[in-house]
């Protein structure tokens, strides 16, 4: 087979698409940390080290423990979902009018601003990435009735209940969903449940990412793999631009992390965590798969779970169940470097992750 004719499969230029997508934003996100870090390091956005928890309680180990972290930038998630927002809109309106100009037909190709399979996605991600903006600004310039600076989980949850609301009620009432489906058993209606269901999804995506970020790399690479295996999911759907973009926040993700390793240069911040953990519960529900979610990344299962399990214990027993929590705290209380609670956290993800995936698209039938 001649490579001409190779070039004109159309699921080759798909997955090409899906791999070009991926790399562009790679280097797009690459190209824009510079600028944005000259301006983190030059304002001096950078974080405080909380001496007390949520309950407004001292906390006697973390907080020593990151103390070297304090002033080290944030808000390093608008590196990611700045990228995805440039690179969507130039695949449709730039892509098309290169691809007439150099006379080559592919460019045009790569245009992935698709309404029905990117739009919500893409609301989700900017959305809460503003919101999370927010956060990160009153949290480092000390604004907000939050001790430390920044929202109140109460005002921040509420906020996310309202992105997720309208992306449940778009859902439902403008495009007619209400199925969910259990692989290998086939789909189910559920009718108005399909709205709280929705929700539910993106509010333990964002708070659960939220929560998981805490270590350097920790959340980036969770979601890193998270995002790979959804691209896998809907391009197995046929969902070639879904694909795309799950792909291109991939792609910037690695660029992100190239900065993020253990000694990070900048942290993700709110601006990062909320608004990919958002757009990921979207892109889970965009492709039928929220049972689905809840097993690639079971790390936030676990991570959300040692929160409120530490709350109620130490609420109505007045006693911790962990050392510190969220759990990759309790490993770092129990002794374990930073390095290894988070490849090890890595190691965890890729195993969940590759379950959730094969069980993603061999149960897609009955």
């Amino acid at each position: 087979m001649q490579i001409a004719e190779i070039q004109t499969i159309p699921e080759i230029l798909n997955v090409l698409k899906v791999l070009l997508t991926g790399l562009a934003a790679f280097i797009l996100a690459f190209a824009i940390t510079p600028l944005w870090t000259h301006i983190l390091y030059k304002y001096k956005i950078g974080i405080k080290i909380k001496n007390t928890d949520v309950n407004g309680e001292k906390l006697n180990f973390i907080n020593k423990l990151h103390a070297d972290k304090s002033g080290t930038p944030t808000m390093g998630g608008v590196i990611v979902w700045a990228s995805i927002i440039i690179l969507v809109l130039s695949s449709h309106f730039i892509f098309p009018w290169i691809s007439e100009l150099a006379g080559i037909n592919f460019i045009a190709r790569l245009d992935f601003f698709s309404r029905s399979q990117v739009w919500l996605p893409l609301f989700a991600l900017g959305a809460a990435g503003v919101l999370g903006l927010f956060d990160d600004i009153m949290s480092v310039k000390g604004w907000g009735s939050n001790k430390g600076g920044g929202m109140r989980f109460a005002m921040r949850f509420w906020w996310l209940f309202v992105i997720s609301g309208v992306g449940a009620w778009w859902f439902f009432y403008k495009l007619g969903w209400d199925i969910i489906h259990i692989p290998a058993m086939g789909d189910f209606s559920i009718g108005f449940w399909y709205i709280p269901l929705f929700i539910f999804v993106i509010l333990f995506a964002a708070i659960s990412s939220n929560e998981t970020d805490g270590l350097d790399g920790l959340n980036g690479g969770v979601l890193l793999m998270a995002f790979i295996s959804f691209a896998a999911i809907s391009f197995a759907q046929n969902k070639v631009d879904l694909a795309a973009f799950c792909a291109a926040i991939a792609g910037a993700l690695m660029a992100f992390l190239w900065f993020n390793v253990y000694p990070a240069r900048f942290f993700m911040g709110d601006t990062g965590a909320v608004s990919l953990g958002a757009t990921l519960g979207v892109v889970a529900m965009l492709t039928n798969s929220a049972l689905v979610l809840f097993i690639i990344v079971f790390l936030y299962v676990l991570e959300s779970s040692s929160v409120a399990i530490q709350l109620f214990s130490k609420k109505f027993f007045h006693k911790k169940v962990f050392l510190a929590a969220p759990i990759h705290h309790h490993f770092e209380a129990k002794g374990w470097p930073e390095t290894k609670v988070t490849m090890r956290a890595w190691i965890f993800t890729m195993v969940t992750a590759l379950v959730g995936l094969l069980i993603a698209i061999f149960g897609m039938g009955k």
